[in-house]
């Protein structure tokens, strides 16, 4: 029986690195990617996170060039307005009192890059509708810390969760990468997604 080939994570996130494991795809390592994440003049939210998705493969794969490098960038978009990580409590505060009561998109860019430098890339799309959050449960949400390190102030895993009155389109793309997605640009760039995990390349 072959080896599966080494699979690179760019990201730092546990979340995306335990969506993985979860799918039986988990990474070998971990090498997040430190890119400039400044959204363009007039960048869209979409396209936004297909870039710095690109950007980050890109980047992550110039040192690991005989693995396959898998990166992912998650923007909460409110109509036009890219929400990413919060900078510090109050943003996250105007964050969360700007999607209280709305429906908003969350988008993910994913980006393979195989070795020998053959990529592929999408961004994909997920709609999710909050119900209008009291003052307490805002409160309860910026003390909770939840916030940190999470596009739109907000973990669909977590209290938020019981804010979500409907999400169409990838669960798993709101949590951070849509798994489905992942695992077609990974097949079609020859990546072998239904070998056994613990079958790895030295």
């Amino acid at each position: 029986m072959s080896a599966r080939p080494v699979l690179v994570l760019a990201s730092a996130s546990p979340r995306r690195r335990a969506l993985l494991e979860r799918a039986a795809l988990p990474p070998d390592r971990v090498r997040p990617a430190g890119i400039d994440e400044t959204p363009r003049d007039g960048e869209l939210p979409a396209a936004l996170a297909h870039r710095l998705a690109r950007e980050k493969a890109a980047a992550a794969a110039r040192d690991e060039t005989d693995a396959w490098v898998l990166a992912a960038d998650t923007v909460v978009a409110c109509g036009r307005r890219a929400l990413g990580k919060p900078a510090d409590a109050t943003q996250a505060r105007a964050f969360l009192r700007l999607l209280s009561g709305r429906r908003h998109r969350v988008w993910t860019g994913v980006a393979v890059v195989a070795p020998g430098g053959r990529a592929a890339s999408r961004a994909v799309c997920s709609r999710v509708r909050f119900k209008r959050l009291s003052p307490g449960e805002l409160d309860a949400c910026i003390e909770s810390e939840e916030w940190r390190g999470k596009a739109g102030g907000y973990a669909i895993q977590g209290r938020a969760g019981g804010f979500a009155i409907s999400v169409n389109g990838s669960c798993s793309n709101v949590v951070g990468l849509p798994l489905y997605e992942t695992r077609a640009l990974l097949a079609g760039l020859g990546y072998p997604v239904d070998s056994p995990a613990q079958d790895r390349a030295p």
